[in-house]
Parts: C-alpha cells; sequence; structure tokens
C-alpha cells in the first residue's frame, strides 16, 4: 500500500470511528420518532451509557456486559423518559431537555473517579481472507464489534418499519395513534417499547465513545453529538438509509475540521471546531425548503400526547 492510499485509508478508518455513535444514537432516534415520541434527551442518555459502561469495563474488564450495561444504563433513562411522558402525559419536549440535564449531571457525579483512567479499547475483529484485501480489507473489515453492528442495525431497522407487521403498527402509531388505538393497537406500550430501543441505541453510543472512540472517561465527551443525531434524525426525513449517509457525511465533518488543524490551516481554531453544528444548522434550513417532503415522512402524530378516549 502506497503512501497516498495508507493516508486515504487512516482518514476512512477515522471517520468511520466518528460516524458509529451518530449511526446508533440516530437510528434509535428515528425508530422513537416513527412511533410518535420525541424524545430530546439523547445527549444525557449517551453520557449516562458512556459513563456507567466505562466504569463497568473499569472494574470487571469484560468489554460484553460493559457494553450491556452501557445499553441498560441508556434504557432506564428512557424508561424515566416514557413514564413522566407516556403514563404521566407531561411534555416531550420539556422533559427531554430536562433528561439531557439530568444525565450530564449523573454521568459527572459518577465518572468523578474515572477521569484520567485509560482502556485499551476494543478488540478489533478481522474478517478471514477478506481483511488481507488490499485498501478495501483495512478500511472494511477490520473494525471493532460495533462499527459491524451498526452496519447491521441500520438495514434491520429499515427492513422492520416496512416489511414486518410490528414494524407497520409502530408506524401507524406514529403517523395516528387516535386510529391505532381504534383498531385495538396498545399505543402507550408500542410507544414504551419504541422508547425503549431508543435509549439502548444511545447508551450503546455511549458505551462506543467511552470504550472505543476515545477509550477513556472524559466530562461531556459526547460534546453535542445527541443533538447531531437529532438533526440527522430530520436530515434523513426518518428513513434509515439516509441516517447512515448522514451520519458519515457529519462524521466526515468532523474529522476534517481535526485534521484541518493537524495541517495547519489558516482558520482560528474555534470556527473550525464549530463547523460540523454549523452544518447541521445549514443542513436543518435546506431541509425546511422542503416542507412537502418532511409532511410526506415525518410522523404525523409525533410529540403528541395520547390521551384514550375509551
Amino acid at each position: 500500500m502506497n503512501g497516498e492510499s495508507s493516508m486515504f485509508v487512516l482518514i476512512a478508518l477515522t471517520v468511520i470511528t466518528a460516524a458509529t455513535p451518530l449511526v446508533f444514537a440516530a437510528i434509535g432516534e428515528l425508530v422513537t420518532e416513527r412511533s410518535g415520541v420525541l424524545n430530546l434527551g439523547v445527549e444525557g442518555m449517551m453520557l449516562t451509557g458512556a459513563v456507567f459502561s466505562f466504569l463497568c469495563i473499569h472494574v470487571t474488564g469484560n468489554a460484553f456486559l460493559s457494553l450491556l450495561v452501557g445499553i441498560f444504563a441508556g434504557m432506564v433513562m428512557a424508561l424515566l423518559f416514557g413514564f413522566l411522558t407516556l403514563t404521566l402525559q407531561a411534555s416531550q419536549v420539556a422533559t427531554g431537555l430536562a433528561l439531557t440535564i439530568f444525565g450530564t449531571g449523573v454521568s459527572a457525579l459518577v465518572g468523578q473517579s474515572l477521569i484520567g483512567v485509560a482502556y485499551e479499547g476494543l478488540p478489533k475483529i478481522a474478517i478471514p481472507v477478506l481483511s488481507e484485501l488490499p485498501t478495501v480489507g483495512p478500511l472494511l473489515f477490520q473494525h471493532d464489534a460495533l462499527v459491524y453492528l451498526s452496519w447491521l442495525l441500520v438495514p434491520a431497522v429499515a427492513i422492520f418499519l416496512k416489511r414486518t407487521r410490528p414494524g407497520l403498527v409502530l408506524r401507524s402509531v406514529g403517523d395516528s395513534h387516535d386510529a391505532a388505538h381504534a383498531l385495538g393497537y396498545r399505543v402507550v406500550r408500542v410507544r414504551y417499547i419504541a422508547t425503549l430501543f431508543g435509549g439502548g441505541c444511545s447508551g450503546l453510543a455511549g458505551a462506543y465513545l467511552s470504550m472505543a472512540y476515545a477509550p477513556m472517561w472524559v466530562e461531556n465527551m459526547s460534546a453535542g453529538r445527541g443533538w447531531i443525531a437529532l438533526a440527522l434524525v430530520v436530515f434523513a426525513v426518518w428513513q434509515p438509509g439516509w441516517v447512515l449517509f448522514g451520519a458519515y457525511l457529519f462524521g466526515g465533518i468532523t474529522i476534517l475540521q481535526l485534521h484541518g488543524q493537524g495541517i495547519g490551516i489558516n482558520v482560528p481554531s474555534q470556527l473550525m471546531s464549530m463547523l460540523p453544528y454549523l452544518t447541521t444548522i445549514v443542513v436543518l434550513v435546506l431541509i425546511s425548503l422542503d416542507q412537502g417532503r418532511v409532511r410526506r415522512n415525518a410522523p404525523a402524530a409525533i410529540g403528541q400526547v395520547f390521551r384514550p378516549t375509551t
């Protein structure tokens, strides 16, 4: 492999690692929103998953158990959100914002003793034969298990939503909970399950941050990725395939600003650090110009409180 190919592979690998947590968080939030629930607490769930998974790997040394702990931590936060919004019928927007603040505080408290502790990172899994291919091998077939899982999760969610009866039920609940209830579907139960799935994915995204992307605990290490994941769902107009594309696009922009600083581009570092978030704003503005497409794909009942009449 020559120098240019090596540089390309190196940059592409960093893009993949930057995009993977966005894929998990965004695909989980997409399922949640397709059920009609708007959970703005993705950032808080990611931080909670990150700190508890890192605490577990520090105590036990078991990576698989630590990932499960990260998923469980995210689901617990999602369950709290679901209880407040689906059972007690509190405002989803206000509760989601409160969940982010709560998760930020909990992660900072739990992670106090973990600051400065390092972890070797998740092991890489090389696919036999394929991993030996020039350029393509190290680019696609020499990753940790969570990267492979992220690639499998997106088509699995797409098939679930469009080709299975439970997926169609979930979409019907998100489009018209009153009609779904009239047909006999348990709206609150469906939304609880979707919310827990979203929380588990966010927790797994956080676990990836602290165990693979930057294998250590740093306070507020999600650095706004939860908000980018929320924007990605809108960017993808609630379509799983576009979530994957959007995550890699934003992952590339994140890496671009890092490499830009590294090669000495004469731009203030603060402006380069703002680049992913400025891009998010620009993309959302552009998407808002096509309101017809948004209305055709957005769940009609998103954010609405379900009050059964019978």
